[in-house]
């Protein structure tokens, strides 16, 4: 095999997309650093050149998946405005979306076990995708009585766990459960349900 990395100028990025592959089809840990390593068309040594360990790959995996899905939900955000209403159910479906069209970022953000707090950088991006869902929810819990009002870290929260299960449950191809209903309209009615017990929105007659 024609050792690549050392010409093309990207080592590092062509190690993420190997590692990215990997983790798709074998999960973040059951690959490793030489296994890589081939699939970029370098030799094992070349990795630490960038990178100490798998962890340290799989992070940089994970910096890059929440700069996408920052970008992603803050294009939902814009996307629904001005109505509050439409832009923090838009950022719930950002979620969905985006776990389907990148698995393999999803899984090294929220199934590897590598903290968001790894690095300063890691850490920083993130933080900026919380913000946007938590400005969402900040936006459309202004329409609450203040002593009613739930914390909009907490309301984000909630809707992001709500979301993160339908997609670990029913988006993932998860073996035995299969559910009748599309995850999008699980999603949708269980955001309606969340938001009609706020009184964000009338109940179904």
């Amino acid at each position: 095999m024609r050792k690549r990395g050392y010409h093309h100028g990207n080592l590092k990025q062509a190690l993420v997309d190997a590692a990215l592959k990997l983790i798709e089809e074998k999960g973040p840990t059951g690959f490793t650093l030489s296994e890589a390593a081939k699939q970029a068309g370098v030799t094992p040594a070349a990795v630490y050149r960038h990178f100490e360990g798998r962890e340290d790959l799989i992070a940089e995996a994970a910096r890059q998946g929440y700069e996408i899905f920052a970008d992603l939900m803050q294009y939902a955000y814009d996307k629904g405005q001005p109505s509050s209403l439409a832009a923090f159910e838009a950022t719930g479906r950002a979620y969905l979306a985006f776990a389907r069209k990148h698995p393999g970022h999803y899984i090294a953000m929220f199934e590897s076990g590598i903290s968001v707090n790894r690095t300063p950088e890691l850490a920083a991006v993130a933080q900026r995708a919380r913000n946007v869902l938590e400005r969402a929810a900040s936006d459309l819990s202004q329409r609450i009585p203040p002593e009613k009002r739930p914390p909009p870290s907490m309301f984000s929260a909630h809707v992001w766990a709500l979301s993160h299960g339908v997609v670990e449950l029913f988006a993932r191809n998860s073996p035995g459960t299969q559910s009748p209903f599309p995850p999008e309209q699980l999603l949708e009615s269980g955001i309606g349900v969340y938001l009609r017990g706020l009184g964000l929105i009338a109940p179904d007659d």
